[in-house]
């Protein structure tokens, strides 16, 4: 991968991982989502005037365009384990910052491996 396609992957991963933070908080903050049809409209509406949901949904937007660029130029076979990779442990790392969510043994072994997995796909 290209110093380019690895710094865009970084990017939109970290964006991505932003995104997921950001609205969950919101999410969390408009009471949840139940999903069910005849609260949908509300639910929504609630979701639309959390700050943080639509901050995440914009930064969603914009690692999607930084996402664009690296499958144009890197393949993509490689690129998306990286990305993917990188997600997860952002991801998890910020829901034990800021959620407060456990992080125990049995979790880090799991996401070893899965990481394990994704290095070597990436490198076939």
């Amino acid at each position: 991968m290209s110093g380019r396609g690895a710094a865009l992957v970084l990017a939109s991963a970290l964006l991505t991982a932003g995104a997921n933070l950001q609205m969950r908080a919101g999410v969390r903050n408009a009471g949840g989502l139940t999903l069910q049809f005849h609260a949908l409209a509300a639910q929504f509406g609630a979701l639309a005037r959390q700050p943080l949901f639509v901050g995440g949904v914009l930064l969603y937007g914009v690692a999607a365009v930084l996402w664009f660029a690296v499958i144009g130029i890197e393949d993509l076979s490689s690129s998306y384990p990286v990305l993917v990779s990188a997600v997860f442990v952002l991801v998890t790392g910020g829901a034990a910052i800021f959620f407060q969510e456990r992080i125990t043994a049995q979790k880090i072994a799991g996401i070893l491996i899965i990481l394990a997995g994704i290095a070597v796909v990436a490198r076939a």
